[in-house]
């Protein structure tokens, strides 16, 4: 099977991108298009390639950045909250160089198209939702869907964008990096994973043994996840039930894999997903299945009940507590 190791170094570069066309995937999800005169400099690493789309405020047409360079973070932390971009993190669906451009799936979280034709859709397959990642991606669903939601939802084709995305394949926005002597994977997430799943799934070796496990919303938010893995994919169908709440969520994955008989051999595990489920499922493998902690990758893509900004907020907190000490 494919290993990597970890990369020494991770450049990244801000990129001005366009919306090239959008697709409808499904009831949840949306497909947006970008394009760009520098993109044959972006490089992404397949998997779950994660980088950083920057939206504009409500008032405002394109991103306003302060500045763009190595100290864009500080400078984008001193701007007016009501001026400077919205930052969400995603994952790169898939890269093409020939036209340069890339795709970014969204889930809409209640967000729907206008009725104008500024939303070109396509029907649903048969068989990047806004992150609130670590790194700063998405914010619990609601019924009207997050600001990158919304944004998607009435993209149009010429709608600019600000990126900041890797210049080098082996980059540290990459997390799914199975180690040598790795027998078999195990993947789970919910929507807001599932175009980081495609991604693994596409890049993984022929032969390679996957166990995999995706929850959506909706039954025709399944899509086809091409593989040359012998994949095994199981489907988890909310139907309106919802992820519940903080005091008492659902966790249909972590049920699902409780019955589950898992491979014999040693296991690769990436989890990801909302923060709750991320760590009920890996104490199950941890603690019940005996998979060992370096064996499992896990990454809480959004909290029931906090929004993207109390996310940084607290992020941005403990980085300055940890100055301190």
């Amino acid at each position: 099977m494919t290993t990597t190791a970890a990369p020494v170094t991770a450049p990244f570069r801000f990129f001005d991108v366009h919306v090239v066309r959008t697709r409808r995937l499904s009831t949840s999800m949306i497909r947006v298009t970008f394009g760009g005169d520098r993109l044959a400099e972006l490089a992404s690493g397949g998997r779950d390639q994660r980088f950083k789309l920057f939206f504009p405020q409500p008032h405002q047409d394109r991103p306003v950045f302060g500045d763009t360079s190595e100290a864009w973070y500080a400078a984008w932390r001193a701007q007016d909250p009501a001026e400077r971009p919205l930052m969400r993190s995603y994952t790169i669906r898939e890269q093409r160089h020939d036209p340069a451009e890339f795709d970014v799936d969204f889930a809409l979280h209640g967000a729907e198209p206008s009725a104008s034709p500024k939303l070109p859709t396509s029907p649903p397959l048969s068989t990047s939702f806004e992150r609130g990642d670590p790194h700063a991606q998405g914010g619990a669903p609601t019924g009207a869907g997050g600001p990158a939601s919304r944004w998607a939802a009435q993209a149009r084709p010429g709608d600019p964008l600000t990126v900041l995305a890797p210049a080098v394949e082996d980059n540290g926005g990459v997390d799914f990096r199975p180690p040598s002597g790795t027998d078999w994977i195990l993947l789970t997430g919910d929507e807001t994973a599932l175009p980081a799943i495609g991604g693994i799934l596409s890049w993984l070796s022929p032969g390679t043994r996957a166990k995999v496990w995706i929850e959506v919303a909706h039954e025709d938010d399944r899509q086809a996840l091409p593989t040359f893995a012998d994949a095994d994919i199981t489907w988890i169908v909310r139907d309106g039930h919802g992820h519940g709440t903080a005091a008492a969520p659902r966790e249909p994955v972590v049920d699902a894999l409780r019955a589950a008989q898992l491979p014999d051999g040693t296991p690769y595990a990436w989890i990801a997903g909302e923060a709750g489920t991320v760590k009920a499922v890996r104490r199950h493998l941890v603690g019940e299945r005996g998979i060992e902690r370096r064996a499992v990758k896990f990454t809480g893509y959004w909290r029931r009940g906090a929004s993207e900004e109390e996310l940084l907020a607290e992020l941005t907190a403990g980085a300055a507590a940890g100055d301190e000490d």
